[in-house]
């Protein structure tokens, strides 16, 4: 199978060299002359034959949208459109309705895994019809880990479900985070505690707690124990907010989600223990841009501009 895939930054240059090695030719296009195997989206399309695929990587909003409408210029009637990004599910609606004018399928698929996808695996979360899902099914699953399809790939509904499903997923990843993040800070308030790394690594295993992000808290530890080199500084970029504009809108109460995104907030104004913690998570699973603490609260810095975990 051949595809295109357009944006090769942090994520999606890592998603090509994952798909062409499970046998996936790609087409890759990036303004980055360096990254790009097209000089153009034409010449990207030129490149491949129908039923074309075409996987869009950039960021959510305008640069997805202009994506999306410049591919429907250049596509044809039984082609697919795959948005990876972390677009609005909202954005998914109009982008597929400007394709359908034109017989150009579209996927809304939301993607996790972060920098550590490429070796891992992606978890997938789809929204579209069966057949355009179908159509695209060799990619998700030289994606997706290894192991039975559904433990790492989901069709979750129609056009809007996958990146609202994501949507929901970062929510979580916020209160995981935050709930880690609070727990090394009692830690190493405590002068009781002489071993706070010590203990995140013996909760690794035949505990409750364990999972991937403590695996991730204990290898950040490991680097720099009391998280010396960064300011307790973290950013948020959309999903968790949408996440508790949801819960508003449908009644679903939301103390811990809503409470690790205010905590964001007050990140910015006091740096703190567990602030550091989540900034070194974030960096951990998803290469996102931490503050260095010799760059001070006034300081430039670069947050990142999606989320990626």
């Amino acid at each position: 199978m051949k595809i295109g895939l357009i944006g090769l930054g942090k994520m999606g240059g890592n998603m090509r060299t994952r798909l062409r090695t499970a046998g996936i030719d790609v087409v890759g296009y990036d303004r980055n002359a360096d990254l790009s195997d097209s000089s153009s989206l034409a010449d990207l399309v030129g490149q491949l034959e129908a039923p074309r695929v075409v996987w869009v990587m950039v960021p959510a909003g305008d640069p997805t949208r202009q994506t999306v409408e410049e591919l429907g210029e250049l596509l044809s009637e039984g082609d697919l459109v795959i948005d990876g990004g972390n677009s609005k599910w909202l954005d998914d609606a109009k982008n597929a309705a400007h394709l359908h004018e034109r017989g150009i399928g579209f996927v809304d698929c939301g993607v996790s895994g972060g920098i550590w996808g490429k070796d891992l695996g992606y978890g997938l979360m789809c929204g579209g019809t069966d057949a355009n899902v179908q159509l695209a099914m060799p990619v998700f699953d030289a994606l997706r880990p290894e192991g039975p399809r559904e433990e790492g790939f989901v069709h979750t509904g129609e056009v809007g479900a996958g990146h609202y499903t994501k949507m929901v997923h970062n929510g979580i990843e916020y209160g995981l985070m935050q709930a880690y993040a609070e727990g090394y800070e009692l830690l190493l308030k405590k002068d009781l505690v002489t071993n706070v790394p010590g203990a995140f690594k013996a909760w690794s295993r035949g505990t409750v707690v364990r999972s991937w992000l403590l695996d991730l808290m204990v290898r950040a530890l490991e680097e720099d124990p009391e998280l010396d080199e960064i300011r307790g500084y973290v950013d948020d970029t959309g999903e968790g907010r949408w996440t508790v504009q949801e819960g508003v809108e449908n009644a679903v109460p939301m103390p811990v989600i809503s409470s690790a995104l205010f905590a964001r907030f007050v990140s910015r104004q006091d740096d703190s223990p567990a602030m550091k913690a989540v900034a070194a998570l974030r960096n951990q699973f998803g290469g996102h841009a931490v503050k260095a603490v010799e760059l001070g609260p006034s300081a430039p810095g670069s947050p990142s501009s999606a989320e990626t975990s």
